[in-house]
């Protein structure tokens, strides 16, 4: 039986946001890595603004967690790619509106992405 743990070390800063400083898995079975999520639909549409592109890419995670026979609950990393400072604050609050009460381990990084249209990109591990 897997169990996930977020542990917070009261010697570093702690987290802010909704989130673990670290996770500790114990007895987990399966691991699964999830190749950066783009804010593309199946059919190849991009929204346009920042919070439509957050939501599908967060909404290709959970697809890619759910072809596993997982769910967010399973989520023990995120990894999120912005293309800009200025999504930060919409990049955290739409990452709690997708997770919920869930606070896997994170990082959120500027990065110059791949597609200029692409406004974001998740990875993440999972774990059962």
């Amino acid at each position: 039986l897997m169990k996930m743990k977020g542990v917070n070390s009261p010697s570093a800063p702690a987290p802010a946001g909704g989130y673990s400083q670290a996770v500790e898995v114990v007895g987990a079975e399966r691991l699964l890595f999830v190749s950066g999520q783009i804010p593309q639909s199946a059919a190849g549409a991009i929204p346009a603004d920042f919070p439509s592109q957050a939501r599908l890419a967060w909404r290709n995670v959970l697809a890619q967690l759910d072809a596993a026979g997982m769910a967010v609950a399973n989520l023990v990393k995120v990894t999120v790619f912005l293309s800009s400072r200025e999504f930060a604050l919409a990049n955290r609050e739409i990452r709690q509106e997708m997770l919920g009460s869930h606070s896997p381990a994170l990082t959120v990084i500027i990065a110059d992405i791949f597609d200029e249209q692409w406004l974001l990109e998740i990875e993440a591990v999972a774990a059962d």
